[in-house]
């Protein structure tokens, strides 16, 4: 049993999402493009797909020389039903793959603590269902998306409608980050702090606030990631632990 994570930059790993995975004795194998490793060609012997997030642009290959081959073991994922999980920008590739478009958001970068409204669809989604609504996450994103045909919606906020969204029976992208810790958030202020600053965001707000956010995100973060991961077994055949 193995699921594929790929990171795009050193700060920005699977955090809680990696956790869960562990918690139910799901092998993780690491693609680290930061570091030079390639993208798998092929899905054979995965059970699993799981896209960080990064600075990089999902419509562009400036500066992001795997941009393609991430979007084609995408498709191969999806066709293949297997549990998929993007985040950010893996959400923003997830939905190209599928037939959906990045664009540059309109109203601006949204970073910091924010609340997102659950869909309807949601409360019947594999991972989302009983989870409360509004929910404050974590957002560091500038881009946004057209979602794919077929996709189904299910959350939103003030700034940006697409926030979450599923592609088949399986395939989940998240515009917002659910994965974090006090590890996390402390890393992208120290690597983003710049870009918070540059949107009109306090750096200092986002550290001040994260206590008070994470504790109320705590349980919804376990619930989600750990409802992904057993996906992920139970693709692999294995009963849930």
């Amino acid at each position: 049993m193995t699921c594929l994570i790929i990171q795009h930059i050193e700060g920005e790993s699977s955090y809680a999402i990696g956790d869960a995975i562990s918690h139910v004795s799901v092998a993780q194998q690491h693609c680290r493009v930061f570091d030079g490793d390639p993208i798998p060609s092929s899905v054979e012997g995965l059970n699993g797909l799981v896209v960080m997030g990064g600075p990089m642009s999902a419509i562009s290959d400036e500066g992001f020389p795997t941009r393609r081959a991430e979007i084609e073991l995408i498709r191969k994922a999806l066709a293949l039903e297997l549990p998929v999980l993007g985040i950010c920008l893996g959400a923003q590739l997830l939905a190209s793959a599928a037939g959906g478009t990045v664009v540059r958001g309109e109203q601006g970068p949204e970073i910091g603590w924010g609340q997102i409204i659950l869909s309807k669809a949601a409360w019947t989604d594999p991972l989302l269902a009983d989870i409360p609504s509004p929910l404050e996450v974590l957002h560091w994103h500038g881009d946004t998306m057209v979602l794919p045909p077929d996709s189904e919606h299910l959350a939103s906020s003030d700034r940006y409608p697409n926030q979450a969204f599923r592609v088949g029976p399986c395939a989940w992208g998240f515009q917002f980050h659910l994965e974090v810790d006090d590890l996390a958030v402390a890393t992208f202020v120290e690597g983003f702090g710049q870009e918070a600053m540059e949107a009109g965001v306090s750096p200092i707000e986002i550290v001040a606030r994260s206590p008070q956010a994470l504790s109320s995100l705590g349980e919804s973060r376990a619930t989600v990631t750990t409802r992904f991961a057993g996906l992920v077994r139970e693709h692999a055949g294995a009963a849930p632990p």
